[in-house]
């Protein structure tokens, strides 16, 4: 006993190097940025028990692992087809030069271009809620719901009554969250759905061994799926600060969509495969979960991107390089949480080089201080190639938005930041169709038109401590 309390600081130290360099060799083996191995091995060899923690929550990528891997890979969709669209009906739907980022597309997308949609694009929580509350009411066989936030809050509750009256009579109902999500309203809502006796499932909620749920790899994807035939995704949690019932005239926006046609069809899979995922229920191929399109055709082609840290890695990434390399005349972006990484800043950057017309538009003051910091801290690289960048005025907006050459949008979940685009499960649509993109476009215009430009002055005016500060929180955007 003696002996170890005289040498127990060299077991310390021993085990410091072990567990510290454990983490940091596992983190330039596995990680695929410099700045992301760099940030975590340096955190692990500085301090190495509460570093090598911090990495093994949050930094480990657990869901490429094999036996995580192979659960997501039990959804198969070989089974499923749909008509793909051709490239002449994209070049006539949406733009000649668009047509190049089909086939981008087409190489790292699970499912196909689709045409005979129709899409309509909801205004915040007043048209969107709703919107998603009357469908839910008129279903006759089947309610697929997944968030990553659903408030226990006068709308959240609303919803839950919707739910349960559809379940009532006789609707199957499904409604999965996000595990970390749904802890942001106190209590969680997950205690009304347990006394409606709903059906729910917690993405990533129990596999660990302690069941604590993981700090990354949350499911970010909104969606709703009623009979197979309507389906709404964008990017808005269900939450009263979006209503001006509730919040007023600082009511927080946002922008959502609703779609009929085949892609309706596509997006009912991806829920499938998350539900199954998560509970080992195969929803697919029963009565009550088959798609059925409308009788009349609309006329959008359009297509679901699926992205998360598993067989999607990066494919909303890969699509939006497409998209700015494509581009012929201006490109347009709305995001709250705008933190690019090397390849995107380059991307922007080039684009505006070529000539083309960048518009970043990012609410004036975000909802999250550290990010806020963040992003200020970074603009310059954008600036100075040439891209614009604005702050719009009033409250603020969520809107994950992006229009190229006024014929192609993307519009979903995912921010521009590298928790959306390499940690996050998330899902948005393609869209190439003038008239949808050129109104999603007034969208991103009308935020213009409200807002102020920032520019290399505006940031240099800032003063030398703040600058410093947002330098600093940059350098951990990986991880935020």
């Amino acid at each position: 006993m003696n002996w170890f309390a005289q040498y127990w600081p060299v077991f310390v130290s021993i085990l410091a190097v072990l567990v510290g360099g454990a983490a940091a060799i596992h983190a330039a083996m596995t990680k695929e940025e410099v700045r992301a191995a760099l940030g975590w091995a340096a955190v692990a060899i500085l301090s190495p028990f509460i570093g090598a923690t911090v990495y093994a929550v949050a930094g480990v990528n657990r869901i490429r692992r094999s036996r995580v891997a192979k659960r997501r890979g039990r959804f198969d969709r070989s089974g499923s087809t749909w008509d793909q669209v051709s490239l002449e009906r994209i070049a006539q739907s949406a733009a000649p030069q668009l047509v190049s980022l089909k086939r981008v597309g087409d190489t790292v997308a699970a499912f196909p271009y689709t045409d005979g949609n129709t899409v309509t694009l909801l205004e915040g929580g007043d048209q969107t809620y709703p919107a998603m509350l009357e469908a839910i009411a008129a279903a006759e066989k089947s309610v697929a719901f997944q968030s990553y936030i659903l408030d226990d809050d006068p709308i959240g509750r609303r919803f839950v009554e919707a739910f349960a009256a559809a379940r009532d009579r006789g609707v199957e109902v499904r409604i999965l969250l996000d595990a970390v999500g749904v802890r942001y309203s106190r209590p969680p809502i997950v205690r009304k759905l347990r006394d409606a006796g709903l059906e729910y499932g917690l993405f990533m909620g129990n596999l660990l061994p302690m069941r604590l749920p993981y700090a990354n790899l949350r499911t970010h994807r909104k969606l709703l799926i009623v009979d197979g035939s309507v389906g709404f995704t964008g990017g808005m949690n269900v939450r009263d600060e979006f209503t001006t019932e509730i919040a007023g005239a600082h009511a927080a926006r946002d922008t959502h969509f609703r779609f009929e046609g085949p892609v309706v069809s596509q997006l009912l899979h991806i829920f499938s495969g998350d539900w199954l995922f998560t509970t080992g229920e195969k929803l697919t191929g029963t009565a009550p979960w088959r798609a059925h399109s409308p009788d009349e055709p609309g006329p959008v082609p359009c297509r679901p991107i699926d992205s998360g840290p598993d067989e999607g890695l990066e494919r909303t990434h890969a699509i939006i390089l497409g998209a700015l390399a494509v581009a012929e005349e201006r490109i347009r972006i709305a995001t709250p949480y705008f933190l690019p990484d090397a390849r995107l800043t380059a991307a922007l950057g080039t684009a505006a080089r070529r000539g083309i017309q960048v518009d970043v538009v990012l609410p004036k003051k975000g909802n999250l201080r550290l990010i806020d910091w963040a992003v200020a801290g970074q603009l310059e690289q954008v600036l100075i190639p040439g891209c614009r960048v604005w702050r719009a005025e009033g409250a603020f907006d969520h809107s994950k938005l992006m229009v190229v050459d006024g014929g192609w949008a993307l519009v979903g979940s995912s921010n521009l930041d590298p928790r959306s685009l390499r940690l996050n499960f998330e899902l948005d649509v393609e869209i190439m169709h003038r008239p949808t993109a050129l109104l999603i476009e007034r969208r991103i215009e009308a935020q213009i038109a409200n807002a102020h430009e920032e520019t290399l002055e505006t940031l240099h005016q800032r003063a030398f401590p703040v600058r410093f500060r947002n330098r600093l929180i940059w350098l951990a955007s990986p991880y935020l």
